[in-house]
């Protein structure tokens, strides 16, 4: 063991196997907290950490499988109206299709939560079809419905209703718009959620919170100096990163870990910046304009749902169309 902890000696499989495990959980963390928070930038750069420590995995310990079935449910989810996206060797198989296989190993792993389980495995069942609809893939909708269901009665109402409206060619029915794509990301929100209060600490959030309480408040307003944000900026960073709620700063401080990052005036400008207003792209502009003009004015959620917009909501959309309205006036 001695030769495995050696200063210029590899560490062993063993050794690797554990440091492994920290990451993985660490990033689950991450990743629930960016999902829930809507940051789909940071999900993205923590999707790439939990897509590669998983794949190192030759066998996914028993303790780890409901984290690593975690990761893998809600980078699915996150591509899930992306059909060009695909997690399968099957290039028929949806990103939410992938996404249902992965929710259905969680259910395994966990009995207390029944009514949340199958809430969220009726959603996707529903947003698989829905997603084919909305692109106009009505033949790969009724495909993916023979798929998704067995010959079961418990399953024969929905499977009916499903196959109901995809014969119907409406994306816009009320099953399909009360059982949105909205609705399921909600659900999944509140499934983290208690998963994140199941588990609040693990090893590196923990040696990161004593790392940053012990550089004390002179750590603070090194980082805060580097920003380059007004008065008001400053006092919310600083604010962010006390260590009694930690969690940018630790996770910043973990990244610095595994990356060999020490640019602490990049990660504060990322902070910064991450608060910032989304503005709206021309392109985004053509396709509000588009959509209003095939759908009517106030048919905000068709808007949404017909114009894939990014991270945008209906409410978004009608503040847009009144600028927009007020801008053609001047």
């Amino acid at each position: 063991m001695a030769a495995a902890t050696g200063k210029n000696s590899a560490p062993s499989a063993e050794v690797k196997a554990v440091a492994a495990g920290w990451m993985l959980e660490f990033s689950c963390c991450c990743l629930c907290r960016h999902f829930g928070d809507g940051c789909p930038a940071e999900f993205q750069r923590w999707s790439d950490v939990a897509h590669a420590l998983t794949n190192g995995l030759s066998k996914i310990p028993t303790h780890q499988k409901k984290k690593v079935y975690l990761c893998q449910l809600l980078i699915r989810i996150a591509k899930g109206k992306k059909l060009e996206c695909h997690f399968e060797n099957d290039k028929r198989i949806s990103p939410l299709e992938s996404a249902l296989s992965f929710w259905t190993l969680l259910e395994k792993e966990e009995v207390e939560l029944e009514k949340l389980h199958k809430d969220i495995h009726q959603l996707i069942q529903i947003q698989i079809v829905a997603v084919y609809m909305e692109n106009g893939y009505f033949k790969e909708a009724a495909e993916a419905l023979e798929r998704l269901f067995t010959d079961s009665e418990s399953d024969k109402p929905l499977r009916m209703k499903l196959a109901t409206v995809i014969k119907s060619k409406d994306p816009y029915v009320p099953l399909l718009q009360t059982f949105s794509y909205n609705v399921l990301i909600s659900k999944i929100k509140s499934y983290i959620e208690l998963f994140m209060k199941e588990n609040e600490t693990n090893f590196l959030l923990q040696a990161a919170t004593k790392e940053v309480e012990s550089q004390g408040l002179g750590a603070i307003t090194l980082q805060s100096k580097t920003v380059n944000a007004d008065e008001n900026d400053k006092e919310n960073l600083e604010t962010k990163q006390r260590p009694h709620s930690g969690g940018k700063l630790r996770e910043a401080t973990v990244l610095q870990s595994l990356n060999g990052l020490q640019n602490v005036e990049k990660q504060g400008h990322a902070l910064v910046s991450t608060r910032k207003k989304q503005r709206w792209t021309y392109k985004e502009d053509l396709k509000l304009k588009l959509g209003v003009k095939e759908f009517g004015v106030g048919n905000w959620a068709k808007i949404l749902v017909h114009g894939d917009f990014n991270n945008r909501t209906s409410v978004m959309l009608k503040d847009r169309w009144r600028t927009l309205c007020k801008i053609q006036k001047n």
